[in-house]
């Protein structure tokens, strides 16, 4: 753009100021030639041309320029070295005698044109032409002037260009360097996440970009990281998986061997062995909850999700819902709670673009949470609302609540709250936000006033 920019002025003026020059020096020698018509018409007049011959060589000596003067037939009345036989300085003087003459000037001199110009007037007053008169002027110091011209544009454009050039270097350092250091920092992080197992070949991200180049490397940093990062994820979470199968089958044995043993522990030794048989039960159930976390963070398409491939992709809520509240009714009895549910709002044909499965998994995560941790004598409400495209699943209590600094902790994994009883994993909500979060749903938890909890599930709702 800048290049464009200076050749589109730096042309211009190039032609402005060769025309302009052409023009100065036909102009004058234009008037020269007036003022040597007059000479000559009195010349011619009385015969006497020792006054117009004195004029021309002074004039001659003065700028260098020949000049000749002819009559009305075309016989020399007076020369200064002119060439009379050129066929140009015939045509051109046979021109004036016929008052046909040049009015305007001639194109711009060009640098490697004719070395001279010839301006012919005729001689003499109205329609009368007595002769002519012709000065053959030299171009060289007109094309010196304008190469000049041409010099001084050129050196002007060139500096523009430098400065364009050094303006855009600059520029471009600014807006590309972050996108630069981006894409190397991009690269360092690719090259420090894990590396695909021996013999297995990562999926490659075949896509053409056009663009800068600097902004072609930073997309393809970035589709080289994603690979990178979504393969290390899922090998991750495999990984977890697979550990966590892999110790349930020892865990497994120990509790058995466990209890095997408790016929032989003596009286003095049965709190150790209870609290031993305890450690493994919860051992087991933190396995189960990595297990369930794994495949619920995993997104549809890796091999992780693929046991939910024969999961119905929405349900019916008002069903799900009632199930799951009738089951964990005796559990809020037990613990000296009162357990409601509210569908007045919702209709029964109410339907989620969510699993049944998930839903279900989702809710025994939180009627689980509400009938520990509310506490004797609090009321827990389970309420299902329609609100615009979304259905909203609440349960809601008035129990101890939490504290407000630890809302934002409960959906981090193996995190208990402070005023939390004992048991637990600390994965029941992680794998909520995680089972909503893959079917397109979201999680919150918020307080209530003026104490108690509410944790709220949405799923977009099916037509």
């Amino acid at each position: 753009m800048a290049a464009l920019t200076v050749s589109g002025l730096a042309i211009p003026w190039g032609i402005s100021s060769a025309t302009a020059r052409t023009q100065e020096l036909w102009f004058s020698r234009y008037v020269d030639a007036e003022w040597f018509g007059d000479l000559a018409a009195r010349a011619i007049a009385t015969g006497d041309n020792s006054g117009l011959v004195l004029a021309m060589r002074r004039y001659s000596d003065l700028y260098g320029d020949r000049v000749i003067v002819v009559d009305a037939a075309g016989r020399e009345v007076a020369n200064t070295g002119v060439a009379a036989d050129d066929p140009a300085v015939i045509a051109s003087l046979t021109e004036a005698r016929r008052n046909r003459h040049p009015r305007q000037p001639p194109p711009r001199l060009r640098l490697q044109g004719p070395s001279t110009m010839l301006v012919a007037l005729p001689v003499g007053s109205g329609i009368r032409v007595d002769g002519a008169v012709l000065i053959e002027s030299s171009t060289s110091a007109a094309k010196q002037d304008i190469r000049d011209a041409f010099s001084v544009i050129a050196l002007l454009s060139f500096s523009a260009m430098a400065v364009f050039a050094l303006v855009a270097v600059m520029v471009s350092r600014w807006i590309l360097g972050p996108l630069w250091r981006l894409s190397r920092s991009l690269r360092d992080l690719t090259g420090s996440l894990p590396k695909p197992a021996a013999g297995t070949a990562p999926t490659a991200m075949q896509r053409h970009y056009r663009g800068p180049p600097e902004v072609r490397a930073l997309a393809r940093s970035f589709d080289t990281m994603a690979l990178a990062v979504t393969e290390s994820v899922d090998a991750q979470r495999q990984l977890v998986a697979d550990t966590a199968h892999a110790i349930r089958n020892p865990l497994a044995a120990l509790a058995i061997r466990l209890e095997s043993l408790e016929r032989f522990i003596p009286d003095e030794g049965t709190g150790a062995f209870q609290r031993a048989i305890y450690q493994v039960d919860r051992l087991a159930a933190v396995l189960d909850g990595l297990l369930r976390l794994a495949v619920a963070e995993t997104p549809t398409g890796f091999a992780a999700a693929h046991p939910d491939a024969d999961w119905l992709s929405d349900c019916g809520v008002c069903p799900v819902v009632t199930d799951r509240v009738e089951e964990w009714r005796p559990a809020f009895e037990a613990a000296e709670m009162v357990l409601d549910l509210d569908l007045s709002a919702a209709p029964n044909s109410t339907t989620v673009a969510a699993p049944a499965q998930a839903l279900e998994q989702i809710l025994d995560v939180l009627l689980s949470n509400s009938s520990r941790y509310a506490g004797p004598g609090a009321h827990t409400r389970v309420t299902v609302e329609p609100v615009a495209a979304d259905v909203r699943i609440a349960v809601t209590d008035d129990g101890a609540g939490v504290a407000p600094a630890e809302l934002d902790k409960l959906v981090n994994r193996f995190f208990r709250g402070a005023s939390a009883t004992t048991g637990g994993t600390g994965l029941g909500l992680p794998i909520a936000v995680a089972l909503a979060t893959r079917h397109g749903g979201e999680l919150v938890i918020e307080s209530v006033e003026p104490q108690g909890l509410r944790v709220e599930v949405r799923f977009p709702g099916v037509p």
